[in-house]
């Protein structure tokens, strides 16, 4: 038998883990086999696969690297673990998003794209007598390809009169130029245009045509001496004021300006059309002109993967080769179930589900051999028909001699596992210790784990009665990206799932629901984005729990003795924050020839206050310390206070499960299942007056079915309040809950796209053509 330190230990050797909520864990896993790590949300089992096995692994290998190279790669910190043996080098999969641009796509991604171009390159039908282009010519992200007039990325912004002035019987004095800025700046503007001789109190439209094409479009930054009209009690001595068109201003805007609002503002008053030179496709006339198959490569990257690899037929050795190639890359993202896509479609369209399975594809045509993947919930966003394919791949690459760790939550890839490590009991700091680590089977002993009851529990769920609906919503027809001509009606005080195969057009059916639809009355989406893209955003700000705390902070005794108001206590204001971090609680350091580290602020030591505001208590403790609460223990904190609406915040975060997160944790850390729980939870802890419809989609993606549990005990709690919850879903468990069923499909992409069957869960089980139904037959509660 190997020992732990021998060479041929086949096993990875966890001591010591200490990292976010583990407690000193010590844990084997062996090596060469599919090993599921499972826990409720929050236990520690991602801490554990990608916090300390990944983290480790990559530290390691960055250790080997030069030092002058180490500083251009992105590195996390070093775990905190006492010592890990056996460990292979590692390659992650998770579902995050690395800030995808219009530019990234599912051809640059999957790198697709490289072998399309080299197949027009040396195997394209040129016109005659045209020179043959290097591969770089049929790239729209290169000088050599993009099309000049829209820098390649297929459609331009511009800005018209009606878009600029959407009231012409307005007078410039009164706004007429919607698009210009607001106070002194847009002030300015106009006591310019007065200066330079316009009328700026004749109605718009009875100003002269050429007059108005200049005021709004003209490139000329004319500079004169403006004499403002003195307003009463105020000097204003004349200055020498720049006139900026319209359309400058706003095309400056959205191009410069470091603002989202600015951008935003400034994207309203633009139109978006396809480029009027490459038609949409973004390439140079010279590379359209080169045909494979009679399609130029903007049309064949416009096809769905399914339909492009029917379409690489050769008749050249040079051209079978390369398509021959193509079609082995184009293979494995066939069955992943991601055939509905195409080349061409951008990165930020897709969920990350999808972005996780395009990487893992790619990786299945690396040959890597020896490897550790690390994966992070690779079945999210999957429906089970997709699950099986799944579990097919991940057996591939166990089978090509690497190991696969795998955080998940689909019941069907915990079974399939060969190794499960169930990381519990609960979560936060009632988890981080290891319960099982083992062959799956194994784990039906263990009795305080979550997983093992869902896992072997045989028991049939009870039948529960189908609520009847109030009324209808009709939504449609519809005809959009797959849809075609699709009408959907959706009942009304009752619990809808939709349902069908990734791609089938769920999403976008469930898009075209707007608050102008008669019976929707008031309408909130909730969805997986995050809540805050820095970490000064977090839980408790955005649930306005934090503005209630401040209050209750600056009502304190001594912070009337002081003078301190509400504002000495928002760590994103100057004045109680610590000014050395600026209210982060860390600073950044920067290491020669290494990359930039983060370390707790050496004044506040990750408190975010300065040292008289972190003087003020409230019953014993600072406001840095009650940001550091477990919505838990804030909610023990506050329970027998005066606070009937921090009470109400933590209640709602509680029954959504949220309880192990603190309060001051930043939106940076928390997963898209938590951000829109978070966004359920602030939405719950309103005063609801009359209807409202609430859209999910896939609210239980990325939660332990424990935690499911509890989400849709809220959920269903608002349908039997009188209002109507319409959810996109892939969980079968909660589908047969459902009141009404609309099933997509029956294929995705061109394959989908109508509405193969609607009624009661029972109902769309048995329905012919049905992709999901015989899933949801076996989910479905049997009548004694």
């Amino acid at each position: 038998m190997s020992t732990p330190n021998g060479l041929h230990d086949s096993y990875v050797r966890v001591r010591g883990a200490r990292e976010h909520n583990l407690q000193g864990v010590d844990v084997d896993i062996p090596r060469d086999v599919l090993a599921v790590f499972t826990g409720v949300s929050g236990s520690g089992k991602s801490s554990l696969a990608f916090g300390t096995i990944y983290a480790e692994a990559q530290r390691r290998y960055f250790e080997s690297v030069a030092p002058y190279a180490r500083r251009l790669i992105h590195q996390v910190g070093a775990p905190k673990v006492g010592d890990i043996t056996g460990l292979p080098p590692a390659v992650s999969l998770q579902q995050r998003r690395s800030a995808p641009t219009s530019r990234s796509s599912v051809g640059t991604v999957t790198n697709l794209s490289n072998s399309l171009r080299m197949l027009f390159s040396r195997a394209g039908d040129y016109p005659d007598g045209a020179e043959h282009l290097d591969s770089d010519a049929f790239s729209p992200n290169t000088a050599a390809g993009a099309c000049p007039e829209c820098h390649g990325l297929g459609r331009v912004h511009r800005t018209t009169e009606e878009s600029l002035v959407p009231d012409p019987s307005l007078s410039i004095r009164e706004g007429a130029i919607a698009a210009w800025p607001g106070a002194w700046q847009g002030k300015n503007l106009r006591d310019v245009l007065d200066t330079l001789g316009h009328d700026v109190d004749l109605p718009w439209r009875e100003l002269p045509a050429e007059e108005r094409e200049w005021i709004l479009f003209t490139d000329e930054q004319p500079v004169v001496t403006v004499h403002p009209v003195r307003d009463a009690g105020r000097i204003q001595r004349p200055y020498q004021g720049t006139y900026m068109s319209a359309r400058r201003y706003v095309m400056k805007t959205f191009s410069d300006s470091k603002s989202q609002t600015l951008r935003a503002r400034a994207e309203r008053f633009l139109t978006s059309e396809p480029c009027p030179v490459c038609g949409g496709s973004r390439l140079r006339p010279e590379a359209l002109a080169v045909t494979f198959a009679g399609r130029t490569i903007a049309e064949l990257a416009a096809l769905p993967l399914t339909e492009l690899a029917r379409s690489l037929t050769a008749d050249s050795e040079p051209a079978h080769v390369l398509t021959e190639d193509l079609k082995a890359r184009i293979a494995p993202v066939l069955e992943l179930g991601l055939g509905y896509l195409s080349l061409d479609r951008a990165t930020p369209t897709l969920s990350a589900g999808e972005l996780q399975r395009l990487r893992l594809a790619t990786q299945l045509r690396s040959g890597l051999f020896g490897v550790v993947y690390v994966l992070d919930e690779p079945s999210a966003g999957l429906h089970p028909a997709d699950t099986e394919a799944l579990l097919t791949v991940l057996d591939r690459l166990k089978s090509a001699g690497n190991s696969v760790f795998v955080v998940e939550h689909h019941l069907d890839v915990v079974r399939g596992a060969d190794w499960i490590v169930d990381v519990g009991p609960h979560a936060g700091e009632h988890g981080g210790q290891v319960l099982h680590s083992g062959p799956v089977a194994g784990l039906a002993e263990v009795e305080e784990s979550a997983t093992a009851r869902f896992l072997f529990d045989r028991s049939p769920a009870p039948v529960r009665e189908v609520r009847a609906p109030r009324g209808q919503l009709k939504v449609g027809p519809v005809t959009r990206h797959n849809l075609r001509g699709v009408t959907a009606e959706f009942p009304l005080g009752v619990f809808t799932a939709v349902t069908g195969v990734s791609g089938s057009g769920k999403s976008t059916l469930i898009g075209e629901v707007t608050e102008d639809l008669a019976g929707v009355g008031r309408l909130v989406s909730v969805d997986q984005k995050p809540i805050g893209r820095t970490p000064r955003s977090n839980l408790a700000t955005y649930t306005g729990l934090f503005d209630v705390v401040r209050k209750v902070f600056a009502a304190t005794e001594e912070s009337q003795r002081r003078g301190y108001g509400v504002g000495r206590f928002s760590f994103n204001v100057a004045g109680g924050r610590c000014e050395t971090c600026q209210g982060e609680g860390f600073v950044s350091v920067e290491l020669l020839f290494l990359p930039s580290t983060y370390t707790p602020c050496p004044d506040c030591g990750g408190a975010r206050y300065n040292p008289e505001t972190l003087e003020v208590t409230y019953r014993g403790r600072n406001i840095g310390q009650v940001l550091d609460l477990t919505v838990e223990a804030a909610a023990e904190f506050f329970a027998d206070t005066d606070t009937p609406a921090v009470a109400r915040s933590l209640a709602t975060l509680l029954d959504v499960g949220l309880g192990y997160l603190r309060l001051g944790q930043p939106a940076t850390e928390l997963s898209g299942g938590e951000a829109q729980r978070i966004k359920l939870a602030s939405e719950l802890q309103r005063v609801r007056r009359g209807h409202t419809l609430y859209l999910l989609d896939e609210p239980t993606s990325g939660l332990h079915p424990a935690d499911v549990e509890v989400l849709l005990r809220q959920l269903h709690g608002l349908v039997d309040a009188g209002h109507t919850v319409v959810v996109v879903e892939h969980d079968m468990a909660v589908v047969a809950g459902a009141d009404w069923v609309i099933d997509l499909g029956p294929g995705g992409g061109d394959a989908g796209g109508r509405i193969v069957a609607a009624g009661p869960p029972a109902e769309v089980a048995r329905a012919e053509g049905s992709t999901t139904a015989p899933y949801l037959a076996r989910a479905l509660p049997q009548a004694p």
